[in-house]
């Protein structure tokens, strides 16, 4: 399930995209994934938690479709499944 919710922050608008994974991350792979998602142009921070994933970033700056696209694709290519 990915979910959306809007922060301001600085006169910015940060949206927050949330995913459920079907386990908790294990170190190796939360690390790669923050290292990964986190460095993209637009994304100002990662949260990974107990199967939880928090992306926040900035819409004027990446595309949300585009962010959830390669968010999902990298928490599957680690051998996790996204809970819809």
């Amino acid at each position: 399930m990915v979910l959306h919710r809007t922060v301001r922050e600085e006169a910015t608008f940060m949206k927050v995209a949330l995913f459920n994974v079907s386990n908790n991350l294990c170190g190796e792979c939360s690390l790669a994934l923050r290292r990964f998602v986190g460095g993209m142009d637009g994304v100002e921070s990662i949260d990974v938690e107990h199967g939880k994933i928090a992306v926040r970033f900035d819409e004027a700056a990446i595309d949300e479709e585009k962010l959830s696209k390669i968010t999902k694709d990298s928490i599957e290519k680690l051998g996790y499944r996204i809970d819809e």
